[in-house]
């Protein structure tokens, strides 16, 4: 079984890579100076030039709430996805393979191992769905279903559906062929387990829509029943690859339609996707039975600017709808826009663009309800207008959830129209009003002490120490951070070209990371052009303070009557040499 990736790859990797690249593919920078800036996709602050991203340097920082790192932290934070994940990513643009070590039965696999083989064993399991919705003997039933729905052939391919057998035990005969085997297929969630022992099939008899992520792979399935019989919809159940509230099924089919994502529709159920997708309407995406989550708002505001949710018009969708809005307004910015579509009673978007057409369906879309307007309609049918208490409770109702808005014109917009509903002045909202929450900049300035100016010095410019002779004065001193530097110093001087992102890429969940990744961004108030100098003349101090160290500790051996050595001797006077010379 592969193992763990070569530390070597991972550095050339890096090396590879332009940062700059790979985060204006995500979040559109601008130039600067010599860096680049954009609004930091991490936070919800207006301030469009926090976020700054060094082409030297490799590595990007928000000024505001301190986020740093490198091209894999970036794809890790901004894609959600883990380490290896992110590399392969990588090594993805470059066309590349990802090699691995062997692992001796002696190292424990990594928990990506068995996610790896996870993601194979769903795609396999994928192609037996396919194959079994062409062959099975229920195959004319699951196919004249498809047909009754509208569905061709070219969309259930599009979208990968199968059938999945009416058998208990089909993908555990095809597939469970031993028992680890057996285990990671329990693992991912396409068997149960029996308390008496083996396991049987999740799903039977039902109609199979593969789950991918943002990256294609197969990390779950939604099957649907072709009757009455419930549940209508069943799930796979969380797994190590499938987090139902961080996924949205069809996402990876818009984006692989678009690049650039104009608008995104997100509606409740597979098929309403898959019958969009039939009659040219592909920017859907549905939620996996659950409400639309703050981590699902923010991974569509990372695809597009405008985000509309549909919903049933009845009691119920209304109260998803507001879910979904109380959900989305910490990440709703100016420049982002979220829209709320109802439909006509007894209609779903299957249903109503079967009906109706792309035409009518998308005109309806068009016509999506504001954020504002939904919010201010819904609370007003909880108060009275007439009447000056009612007003008060329209406030209190209204306050808590713009104060959930960041700082932006649209918070402004949203609390004038409050105060014209309210009739009073605007220094009336404002005593009732909490200051918007802004993120306080972290401090620019640590306690300049030798040791972590040096260490700072050479993270933001670790080409000044290649090649530099080793210093075997440093592994006898014993000053705080020097190993520290030492390791940093046998790093920089074996490798040329190295950036800040790379250097700090050795540290990654090492106990010394939050400490180095501080230094690298720490306003050390030394100009950039004078790095190398002050570096220098930092590691001079430590060898003088090393020499008067030396001198005096054979001098006071001398002094308490010990004889030194000839060596010491020797030693003694080649360092007081050294001392009048320095």
């Amino acid at each position: 079984m592969a193992g763990r990736i070569p530390k070597n790859f991972i550095d050339d990797l890096i090396s590879r890579t332009d940062i700059v690249d790979v985060i204006d593919s995500r979040v559109k920078l601008r130039k600067k100076g010599k860096d680049y800036r954009a609004c930091c996709p991490f936070h919800n602050g207006s301030n469009n030039s926090s976020f700054s991203v060094s082409s030297d340097k490799q590595f990007y920082h928000c000024f505001n709430c301190g986020v740093s790192g490198n091209v894999v932290s970036f794809l890790m934070d901004y894609d959600g996805i883990e380490f290896v994940d992110a590399v392969e990513v990588l090594a993805e643009q470059l066309s590349i393979e990802v090699p691995r070590e062997e692992s001796g039965h002696s190292q424990p696999a990594t928990s990506y191992v068995d996610r790896k083989d996870l993601y194979q064993l769903m795609a396999d399991i994928t192609r037996f769905y396919q194959q079994q919705l062409r062959t099975h003997k229920h195959s004319k039933k699951v196919i004249d279903y498809l047909k009754s729905r509208g569905l061709s052939g070219e969309t259930t391919k599009h979208f990968q559906i199968g059938y999945a057998p009416d058998g208990w035990d089909e993908v555990r005969k095809k597939f469970a062929i031993n028992k680890q085997l057996e285990q990671q297929l329990i693992d991912a969630g396409m068997l149960i387990s029996k308390d008496s022992g083996g396991s049987y099939d999740r799903f039977r008899d039902r109609l199979m829509f593969p789950i991918l992520d943002r990256r294609g792979r197969v990390i779950g399935f939604g099957g649907r029943v072709f009757d009455d019989t419930t549940p209508k919809y069943l799930n796979s159940p969380e797994t190590p690859i499938f987090h139902k509230g961080k996924e949205l099924y069809g996402l990876y089919q818009v984006k692989q339609h678009e690049k650039d994502v104009k608008r995104i529709l997100v509606v409740e159920g597979y098929m309403d996707v898959v019958a969009l997708g039939q009659f040219d309407i592909h920017y859907a995406v549905a939620s996996l039975g659950t409400a639309t989550t703050p981590d699902h708002i923010q991974l569509l505001f990372r695809q597009t600017s405008e985000v509309i949710c549909c919903f049933d018009g009845d009691s119920a969708g209304r109260t998803a709808a507001w879910r979904a809005l109380e959900n989305a307004l910490p990440s709703i910015q100016d420049g982002r826009t979220l829209r709320f579509m109802f439909l006509p009673d007894g209609e779903d978007p299957d249903s109503l663009v079967q009906k109706e057409g792309k035409a009518f369906f998308e005109k309806l879309v068009d016509q999506a309800m504001p954020l504002s307007d939904f919010l201010y309609q819904h609370l007003l049918t909880q108060v009275d207008m007439r009447s000056a208490d009612s007003k008060s409770k329209l406030a209190q109702l209204a306050i808590p959830l713009l104060t959930k808005l960041p700082d932006s014109v649209f918070r402004q917009m949203m609390e004038t129209r409050l105060i014209s509903l309210l009739g009073i002045e605007k220094e009336g909202l404002k005593k009732l009003l909490p200051a918007p929450t802004k993120l306080e900049k972290r401090p620019t300035s640590k306690k300049i002490t030798p040791m972590r100016l040096a260490i700072s010095l050479l993270l933001q410019n670790p080409q000044m120490a290649y090649q530099l002779d080793e210093i075997p004065e440093f592994k006898e001193m014993q000053i705080p951070g020097l190993t520290l530097l030492n390791s940093l110093l046998e790093i920089c001087r074996d490798t040329p070209h190295l950036s800040t992102g790379l250097l700090l890429e050795h540290w990654r969940e090492q106990p010394q990371e939050k400490q180095l990744i501080a230094l690298a961004t720490w306003n050390n108030q030394v100009q950039e052009d004078k790095y190398e100098q002050v570096f220098f003349d930092i590691l001079d101090n430590f060898l003088s303070l090393h020499l008067t160290q030396r001198i005096e500790f054979l001098k006071q051996k001398s002094r308490q009557g010990e004889i030194l050595t000839t060596e010491e001797t020797v030693q003694l006077a080649q360092l007081l040499k050294e001392q009048k010379q320095h």
